[in-house]
């Protein structure tokens, strides 16, 4: 499958793209990277929402400068993956499970064939709640998982405590598939820089709008009470503290301090109840790390660096 280029951010050297199809008949884009010489396994870049592989390919560059072989897919519902409705910009999914499903597809048909282990994966938002949910069902694929911004809770505001019950009552008299009430289907972007809640650097900021720019099939609208109903059931499972303990593989979670997104609290409050987990706040970063300026990234990055590969002591 075709990813899209622009000058400000060419595709990686020595890619291999593809789909795969899961066992309910949906395609999902995929892209893989071959290792550089004395390679030291492969990192799973898992996306958040709305996101799709070309959003990625600075973090590419980054882990194969590290040494790492990387793969990565779009979701179901996003970027130039399968999607279930003919309004293609609606944030659409029947139930988390699904993306259980992809995952499970991608790692069977694309990583465990055809990429070096040992596995590690690196998750935001979305993505990571979608990680951490594997690695609590027993998949254990990943030796070491570090998670970006993680989707453990949205951000406390006014609507956040009725987001739950409300999205529940609206599914139920069929209106699953409709916009969450007060967003409309404007797409992720492009949109104006100032205001914007997911980055604060202006360069990254306008060459993601550019990508979109450049193949509009890329981009998603606002979700669907389908999807909050289903992110709102996930996410009260991770308020129990039984629900961490239970999960055996070294997780690192990096949390924003100036999220508005997510709550970092509520990823403290997740890691500390980790038997084999870390976490830290990354202060004054948005919510999208590995899209914020270089000291945010390099500060991610320092940390990974000291988990990944990691060793037994750590």
């Amino acid at each position: 499958m075709q990813l899209i280029a622009i000058p400000a951010n060419p595709v990686p050297d020595h890619v291999v793209t593809g789909a795969c199809k899961t066992p309910d008949g949906v395609n999902l884009r995929f892209a893989r990277w071959e290792p550089p010489p004395g390679r030291k396994g492969t990192v799973v870049v898992l996306q958040g929402r709305a996101e799709y592989i070309e959003k990625y390919f600075e973090t590419v560059r980054d882990l194969r400068a590290r040494g790492f072989a990387v793969a990565t897919f779009d979701w179901r519902g996003q970027g130039l993956s399968d999607r279930a409705l003919a309004d293609r910009h609606k944030g659409y999914i029947r139930n988390f499970s699904e993306y259980a499903t992809d995952l499970d597809a991608f790692m069977e048909q694309v990583v465990l064939p055809d990429c070096p282990p040992p596995f590690f994966a690196l998750a935001h938002s979305m993505g990571a709640a979608i990680a951490i949910n594997a690695c609590h069902d027993g998949r254990r694929w990943f030796e070491r998982v570090v998670l970006s911004a993680p989707m453990i809770a949205l951000r406390p505001g006014r609507l956040t405590a009725l987001a739950g019950p409300l999205a529940r009552i609206m599914r139920m008299v069929g209106r699953g598939s409709a916009y969450i009430p007060t967003r409309h289907a404007d797409s992720t972007g492009p949109e104006d820089f100032i205001g914007n809640v997911l980055t604060s650097d202006p360069v990254r900021f306008a060459r993601n709008t550019a990508v979109l720019e450049q193949e509009p099939a890329l981009s998603l609208g606002s979700p669907t009470i389908a999807w909050i109903d289903s992110a709102v059931h996930l996410m009260k499972k991770f308020d129990d503290p039984a629900y961490a303990s239970v999960i055996r593989q070294p997780i690192l979670l990096v949390a924003a301090g100036r999220d508005e997104v997510v709550s970092t609290p509520a990823i403290e409050t997740f890691g500390m109840n980790l038997l084999a987990g870390r976490h830290l706040i990354l202060a004054g970063s948005k919510h999208e790390i590995l899209q914020e300026q270089d000291h945010y990234r390099g500060q991610f990055w320092a940390a990974f660096d000291a988990f990944v590969p990691g060793t037994p002591r750590f």
